[in-house]
């Protein structure tokens, strides 16, 4: 029987005692994943937010001994779908080949928690 294991990275920590991700077997799944930095002075823009979830994703995977190639689908929040162009041009940044991509759902919600403007969560499969 597959046991369940935590996987968290570097710089990124959640308040609540919860990991950034859980694992069993190849299957991974993601809490929340933003694009601020912990304890960031300032909070990056909008964009930049973008950018930096999708890094944050990448180190999860990275974290969780697969790559982004092992993402099955991404769920993201924005605050605002103003965003919606920032957030394709990342997205076909990091997933270039429209032919193997992942399925995502986008939803907006202007509730987000400050200084949020973009979240995301990941459902992987990877490799043991």
């Amino acid at each position: 029987m597959a046991v369940r294991k935590s996987v968290n990275f570097a710089g990124v920590q959640h308040g609540n005692p919860i990991p950034a991700a859980s694992r069993i077997g190849s299957l991974l799944m993601s809490g929340v994943i933003s694009g601020v930095p912990p304890r960031a002075a300032t909070p990056p823009s909008g964009p930049e937010q973008c950018r930096n979830m999708f890094e944050n994703v990448s180190l999860l995977l990275d974290a969780a001994g697969g790559t982004t190639d092992d993402i099955i689908k991404i769920s993201v929040w924005l605050k605002d779908m103003s965003l919606r162009d920032n957030l394709n041009e990342e997205w076909i940044a990091m997933f270039p080949d429209p032919q193997s991509r992942p399925a995502r759902h986008v939803f907006e919600d202007p509730h987000l928690q400050a200084p949020r403007t973009v979240i995301c969560e990941v459902v992987a499969v990877v490799g043991d």
